[in-house]
């Protein structure tokens, strides 16, 4: 460190500054210029070449990384804002990787305390939000500095926006576009250094991709994960103020970022200028319209970078858009992306519900109120109610139906009870007195409604094609029912379901606010109370905000939901039932039935009995979890629809209960149509689900089918080709024995003849018209002598005849003669059922 100091020193040095230009005793010297003249020549655009980004770029390569991490605390303390603002950039690109994801940076998303302790707490030491980095960001903020970060790298929908000429609704964007001068490769952004902190810290979650080795590091663990939360901690407090920023200056703290004026304004490019100028004016943050508000900018900033960068990826058009099945997916969310979304969600609850009795209530706003009362207030509707509900239909609609939706499903479960990070403590009453969900809530609900009706249909239409037979499937059909069973939470839902489908009241000072709401045909002379009109109007406004003026809202306690649940509700029940089928089919199952099988005195199931599935891995604990969970949230859905026992059993008696053998040899759901069976919605369900199963078996030519595990593959080979020269030879033969009437044609037609279409197992229509087609004369069949079985039965009765000494052709003669009998009183017993069946 002393020699860095030394060398930095030298270099500040201004008479040697203007005599040599310095290089580092590093660098290679070969082809490296010693002189400032001899640079400049070289290079005439380098005016002014930074020496300290060369220096620490090449100590990135020489030193390790707690010695790197020493020089820069050094550097961010010794040296001015001028001279850091020429590394700021390559800084934070170092840290958090670049945008295009080639560089990773310091991996912040797979660095564990655990793994890593050196690296983890000197990295974290590092940029604590009240460590040296964030030093740096305010020092450089103090001089009013700005650095380009390139439009192109924002989200899909902000990105189109500015390059269409519209400005963003976020406040996060305004004043901040700089145009391309002639030339130019793009668009930029020009930010403040907090925000292009912040930026680059937000994105590094979506342009970073993990390494191969971090496949199973938990998050909750990470480095990134834990400074989000310390990042929201400090910037958005639950109690007391944000602290203010720190800075090593003797003026004191920095101050907050002064209002620009745009480069080009967006009202002068052509495209609506009327609304885009008003979009411009009405749109201004905070901090340039009210002084007070100079303490919170950064927490505004924080909020709308993280909201903006992780959830903004959907706009409302692209979103219908995207209800087509040939649209492409324009942005697909990491499990890891999810699990950090939803730490913001609680972390918001807990911000919001901090508030005072006192402040929440509307009626309480004064002039005296601080601007981060107000901010509290108003961070969740504002900023991420909207971008949320677009980032949750996706989730709902293109995530995989296996267990990894348990990471959307909590973000979602998170984000609709804010009352679990309430600061007060429920009342030590009843439990039903304790879980029931107080009425002060009921606002929220209602604001939020869409949050809880049409993304919990869209809940219940996963639910239906998912298998619940799985316990990590069966869980998460448990935590929905139980959150929304709870008590007093399906009527604050239902109230505002009825307050949406109300006829809408205008009242003439509040006609400018209904902007969103359209007109209804229904009669506006009954008289409401003023109280239910504005109650109408939140929800309305908040449903058509986010669907549009033209939305087709299906109520979540209408008939149509009703239908889905008492559909999963039947599902449930057939879940229990499989569960329990493939339980005892476990049970009965022992570790010698594969070796009889194979044997013959078994028999053998080619097809299998039952799909691979979770309680095949983890046994009888989790058939035990399955029915629990099951069990439970049936017992909830019945809660919150008001399902009766009559119609539960109604639904056990449609779904066909009384199964033969414990479940095993039932049907798929199916109705008799003109061509045979016909598959239902619940039977596809079924099979697909591996809960029910047709009896499938080989339908063609048994010669030609696939040659089995427990055959001898050379030698079916050859019996097929010697079986068929005999087939060739004597076909004519074969054929006038088997015509015959007598003893002698029944016994060659039961060697000779294959069993008829309806000894077998039902046919579809197609297989039976292919069957008749292919009807074929008697032939002879070798390919039993081709199995391992047939084989090692002969070997056996050979091996026991020897022991009584019954040589080879003896024991032949006598199994050929025992085979003779046993083929006689078989002739005989199907001749005789023949004419039973006449």
């Amino acid at each position: 460190m002393t020699t860095f100091r030394r060398r930095v020193a030298e270099w500040r040095s201004p008479s040697l500054r203007r005599a040599t230009l310095w290089v580092p005793q590093w660098f290679p010297k070969t082809g490296v210029f010693t002189s400032c003249q001899e640079a400049a020549m070289a290079f005439p655009h380098l005016q002014q070449p930074s020496f300290l980004l060369a220096s620490l770029k090449a100590d990135s390569i020489n030193k390790p990384f707690a010695q790197r991490c020493q020089d820069l605390v050094k550097v961010i303390e010794d040296f001015p804002a001028k001279e850091l603002h020429t590394i700021f950039p390559w800084l934070v690109e170092s840290i958090f990787g670049s945008l295009d994801g080639v560089l990773v940076g310091w991996n912040l998303r797979c660095l564990q305390g655990r793994v890593n302790p050196m690296e983890y707490s000197i990295a974290m030491e590092f940029l604590d939000p009240g460590g040296p980095m964030m030093k740096l960001v305010y020092k450089l903020q103090a001089e009013d500095y700005k650095f380009d970060f390139p439009v192109s790298y924002l989200p899909g929908p902000v990105k189109a926006s500015i390059q269409e000429r519209v400005l963003p609704d976020s406040p996060l964007y305004h004043n901040k576009v700089q145009f391309p001068a002639t030339g130019g490769l793009g668009l930029n952004l020009a930010l403040n250094p907090f925000e292009y902190y912040m930026f680059f810290f937000a994105l590094s979650l979506i342009t970073q991709k993990p390494l191969p080795g971090a496949l199973h590091i938990r998050t909750s663990d990470c480095a990134y994960f834990i400074l989000v939360d310390r990042y929201l901690s400090w910037f958005l407090p639950t109690e007391g103020s944000v602290l203010p920023p720190l800075s090593s200056s003797p003026g004191g703290p920095s101050p907050s970022p002064a209002p620009r004026t745009p480069a080009i304004p967006f009202a002068s490019y052509g495209l609506h200028h009327t609304s885009l100028l008003k979009r411009h004016v009405s749109h201004q943050t905070s901090v340039n319209a009210d002084p007070a508000s100079h303490e919170i900018w950064r927490s505004e900033t924080l909020l709308q970078v993280f909201v903006e960068m992780w959830l903004h990826h959907y706009s409302l058009e692209m979103y219908q858009k995207m209800q087509s099945p040939h649209a492409k997916e324009s942005f697909t969310p990491t499990e890891e992306h999810v699990l950090v979304v939803r730490l913001l969600l609680k972390h918001l609850h807990a911000f919001s519900n901090s508030l005072k009795p006192e402040q929440v209530s509307p009626s309480a706003h004064s002039h005296a109120t601080s601007p981060l009362e107000e901010f509290k207030r108003a961070a969740v509707p504002r900023f991420v109610q909207q971008k949320l509900y677009l980032f949750l239909q996706h989730c709902f609609g293109h995530w995989p139906l296996d267990a990894s939706f348990r990471a959307v499903l909590e973000m979602w479960l998170s984000y609709l009870q804010p009352w679990r990070y309430a600061p007060e403590k429920p009342a030590p009453s009843s439990d039903c007195q304790a879980r029931c969900v107080s009425e002060r809530w009921a606002p929220f609900v209602q604001e939020n409604l869409l949050m809880y009706t049409k993304l919990f249909v869209g809940f219940l239409s996963r639910a239906l094609r998912t298998d619940l037979v799985s316990p990590k499937n069966a869980l998460m059909v448990f935590r929905v029912a139980k959150v929304f069973a709870q008590p007093n939470l399906a009527e604050m839902i239902q109230k505002g379901e009825q307050l949406f489908l109300e006829p809408e009241l205008v009242i003439p000072h509040r006609q400018h606010r209904l902007f969103t709401a359209p007109t209804f045909t229904g009669s506006f002379l009954s008289s409401w109370p003023p109280a239910v009109t504005d109650t109408s109007f939140r929800v309305k406004s908040h449903v058509y905000s986010l669907e549009g003026q033209d939305c087709k809202y299906t109520p979540m306690f209408g008939p149509e939901v009703r239908t889905l649940v008492l559909r999963l509700a039947q599902l449930i029940t057939q879940a229990k039932q499989t569960a329990k089928s493939i339980s005892d089919q476990c049970g009965e199952s022992t570790p010698g039935h594969p070796f009889l099988s194979w044997l013959g005195f078994c028999s053998t199931d080619t097809n299998g009995s039952y799909p691979a599935n979770d309680l095949d891995e983890m046994g009888q604990d989790s058939v035990r979890k399955t029915d629990e969970y099951l069990e439970k949230a049936l017992e909830y859905l019945c809660q919150m629809f008001r399902l009766s026992e009559a119609q539960l059993a109604q639904l056990t008696l449609a779904l066909g209960t009384t199964q033969d053998e414990n479940g095993k040899k039932q049907l798929p759901d199916c109705i008799v149509g003109e061509d045979g069976l016909i598959l239902t919605p619940l039977g596809r369900y079924q099979i697909i689900n591996g809960l029910r199963k047709f009896d499938i078996e080989y339908q063609g030519d048994l010669e030609l089918q696939p040659i089995r595990s427990y055959e001898i593959a050379s030698l079916v080979r050859m019996l097929f080709r010697l079986s068929s020269a005999i087939n060739c030879r004597f076909a004519g033969q074969m054929a006038a024995l088997c015509s015959r009437a007598d003893f002698l044609g029944s016994f060659c037609r039961y060697h000779l003849t294959e069993p008829g279409v309806t000894g077998r197992h039902l046919l579809s229509p197609v297989a039976r018209e292919s069957a008749a087609s292919r009807a074929r004369g008697p032939r002879l069949s070798l390919r039993f002598l081709g199995s391992y079985r047939t084989l090692l039965s002969l070997l056996l009765a050979f091996f026991v005849a020897s022991l009584f000494c019954i040589g080879p052709l003896p024991c032949a003669l006598l199994l050929m003669l025992g085979y003779l009998l046993y083929a006689v009183a078989m002739t005989l017993l199907t001749e005789r059922s023949k004419l039973h069946q006449l």
